[in-house]
């Protein structure tokens, strides 16, 4: 599923072509995608133009100049594409399609339908329920060592999951989470109560991390892809992600695997030497 570096990618993709673009027309392949099209979305919609896109976590917020504004999660393979206006008829797996003043076209492809596209009202995107309960953004001021320290003081399960937990801090997803520990040097099952003195290197590693994925567009494992149809790039650069059994880049040793709340962490058991006693995780 894209984590906040792909959102990210695509955000910045949009950002650059959308805004005062105005939307000629709505089209609708389908009644819905995880969750029905919001009612009069093509009414609602056409004659307006985009002002601004943002990303709160994994979201994209799409703003225009009317009421309502659009918002989206991409799911496990969901891409919005701008192109050149088209009149080749649409993909199986196109299931919106926006016809822009500019001679291009806004569609978004979903070949499993994970996704969401909504309207909200403006006023009231932040108290919306899909939002209104995250964490702060990991890349903004207020996710402080101090903030941090203080919602891992609270935590005794593994520190892996807690850094997942939007509620903490948004877009922390288990690549990149898995990412961050390496360069901490902290094992992924380490109750999260013992990392509170590291609160300032995971604040910095998450960083850092995060960065260096959106200046390389994101990580392609099987479907993601920019706003202009390109695949990411921070794959070739994971130290421990998806890298089971073969050598550690800093010391050789075997990178291990293990399964933490249904997903699957990747770590170097002699590198990430802040170990967890008596863990209950078990591995494959």
């Amino acid at each position: 599923m894209p984590e906040l570096p792909e959102v990210e990618t695509v955000r910045r993709g949009l950002q650059m072509v959308l805004p005062g673009q105005k939307i000629l027309q709505v089209e609708l392949f389908r009644p819905d995608l995880r969750v029905p099209f919001s009612p009069g979305m093509v009414d609602r919609l056409t004659g307006r133009r985009f002002t601004r896109v943002l990303r709160r976590s994994k979201y994209l917020i799409m703003e225009t100049d009317g009421p309502d504004l659009i918002l989206a999660h991409l799911g496990m393979t969901g891409t919005f594409l701008v192109r050149p206006l088209s009149n080749v008829a649409p993909h199986k797996h196109t299931h919106l399609r926006l016809v822009l003043d500019a001679g291009n076209e806004l569609i978004y492809h979903d070949p499993r339908r994970f996704g969401l596209i909504l309207l909200v009202p403006q006023q009231e995107v932040a108290q919306h329920p899909l939002l209104a309960a995250l964490g702060p953004e990991p890349l903004l001021d207020d996710f402080t060592p101090e903030y941090l320290a203080s919602q891992l003081m609270r935590r005794k399960g593994p520190i892996k999951p807690a850094l997942m937990d939007a509620s903490l801090v948004v877009g922390v997803g288990n690549i990149y989470a898995s990412e961050v520990l390496f360069r901490a040097c902290i094992h992924p099952a380490t109750p999260a109560c013992h990392c509170v003195d590291h609160a300032a290197t995971l604040v910095q590693h998450t960083r850092d991390v995060l960065r260096e994925a959106i200046a390389s567009g994101g990580s392609t494992l099987r479907d993601y892809a920019t706003s202009e149809g390109s695949p990411g790039y921070f794959q070739h650069h994971f130290a421990v992600y998806g890298k089971a059994g073969k050598p550690c880049e800093m010391c050789q040793t075997r990178i291990e695997k293990m399964v933490q709340c249904g997903r699957a962490s990747f770590f170097c058991p002699s590198c990430q030497s802040i170990k967890v006693k008596n863990s209950r995780t078990k591995k494959r």
